[in-house]
């Protein structure tokens, strides 16, 4: 209920943010165009945001037929979460990175790019499917999807006001105003999608960590991802800047000029949080503890420590890597 409240005040705070650069760009006109535009963005982000996302970063369904193992494991994840297992998106790209999206659990989505089955291990997979699975939990992915289509859809509004404003008497700032709002617009929504994403990213990670048992496997995820991230370019996100923070690491490449703003809290703190949850909770490195729980009968899985020796063989260090990479 309280998210659901939060996601209204932000909603209307993204509003009168799209109505104030309205009314700089064209005064009290430009202001009324600028709120039948965020109504409109308002319908769209709620009923359509998550489609669009998925469009927009080239997100295709992932067949069951083609990892059955992943499957299994994100519907073994979906109900140690206690919601219902989301649709799974397959993201072709080398950068291993994922999110998750949708109105609410019911219709909700994730997405995993080609690069995170193939660099990571199972247990890795898993903390980042269980992170994804708590945003869902949280209601964060209605919040974090409709602030990156206003992001955007503020971007262009300023964009558009540039070339195609008029000065207006009740304009306090006539063509200066203009100007003002194509810089400082699109730095204030990426200041929104910091304050959100930030917050929730930590709750994610702790949430996640418990759901998949494993805090240390999500802590050397979080490491491996952020080290590639930089090294291999996803080109969806690049062409589409302000979906960035709905990634578990940011996944612009630091070519650009956006990452003077990071929408993600510090790697190494998160690292530093899920190490201590992993300590309080006595979670060794390979998500074992001291009284192993057994398998629940007949699954041959124990989510606590990620027994799935259907998934595939050990690797030299002990650990699993699946079938996809």
């Amino acid at each position: 209920m309280f998210n659901t409240f939060r996601t209204f005040v932000l909603l209307a705070a993204l509003t009168a943010l799209f109505m104030t650069v309205g009314y700089f760009i064209g005064g009290t006109d430009g202001m009324m165009i600028a709120f039948i535009f965020a109504l409109a963005t308002n319908l769209i982000g709620y009923w359509n945001a998550d489609k669009l996302v998925l469009r927009m970063q080239n997100a295709v369904p992932f067949e069951r037929s083609r990892a059955l193992e992943l499957y299994d494991m994100v519907d073994i994840l979906a109900r140690k979460a206690g919601i219902p297992t989301p649709a799974i998106y397959l993201i072709q790209s080398d950068q291993p990175n994922a999110f998750a999206t949708g109105r609410n659990p019911q219709n909700a989505a994730v997405a995993v790019s080609s690069g995170l089955l193939k660099h990571l291990e199972t247990r890795e997979v898993a903390a980042v499917i269980a992170h994804e699975l708590a945003h869902i939990r949280n209601r964060d992915t209605l919040t974090m999807t409709i602030t990156a289509t206003f992001a955007g859809a503020i971007s262009v509004l300023a964009q558009f006001g540039l070339f195609f404003g008029e000065d207006k008497r009740d304009n306090p700032m006539g063509g200066a105003g203009r100007l003002l709002m194509v810089f400082l617009a699109p730095m204030v929504a990426l200041l929104v999608q910091m304050a959100v994403s930030r917050t929730r990213e930590y709750e994610a990670d702790r949430i996640g960590a418990k759901i998949s048992g494993d805090p240390l496997a999500l802590a050397s995820a979080l490491q491996k991802i952020a080290a590639l991230a930089g090294q291999r370019v996803n080109l969806a996100a690049e062409r589409n800047p302000a979906m960035a923070h709905i990634y578990i690491i940011n996944p612009l490449s630091g070519q650009r000029m956006d990452n003077l703003f990071s929408t993600h809290p510090n790697t190494a703190n998160r690292i530093e949080a899920l190490r201590k949850l992993a300590a309080s909770a006595h979670v060794d490195d390979k998500g074992r503890r001291p009284q192993p729980r057994p398998a629940p009968t007949g699954t041959g899985r124990d989510i606590g420590g990620w027994r799935m020796p259907t998934v595939g063989q050990a690797d030299e260090d002990g650990g699993q890597r699946g079938p996809w990479g």
